[in-house]
């Protein structure tokens, strides 16, 4: 997995690229940790080159989602390819964050 994360503005741009799993789910937190924790609550992710997450990486993006709510910001979620958004779907986290 690789993550490139840049302050543009108000908002924070992620572009995550590869799996999230249990081999690198704790550094995927550690990584997202300063995005929850910011003075920049708006979080726009390019899930382009995201190819499979687990339920390790979902509890995260669900972290994630409750910080940004909780300083007022927003979360979005983009070009996600048909099988991480099913998995999306599938456990209701498209009802919770904003992907388009």
């Amino acid at each position: 997995m690789n993550i490139t994360i840049n302050k543009q503005g108000g908002k924070t741009l992620v572009v995550l690229d590869g799996r999230i799993d249990s081999s690198n789910s704790d550094r995927f937190q550690k990584d997202m940790a300063p995005l929850m924790e910011g003075d920049s609550p708006d979080i726009d992710i390019d899930c382009g080159g995201m190819t499979y997450t687990s339920s390790q990486g979902l509890r995260i993006f669900l972290l994630l989602q409750k910080s940004v709510m909780a300083r007022k910001g927003k979360l979005v979620m983009r070009n996600m390819n048909s099988h991480v958004k099913e998995v999306f779907d599938i456990t209701g986290f498209s009802n919770i964050i904003t992907i388009i």
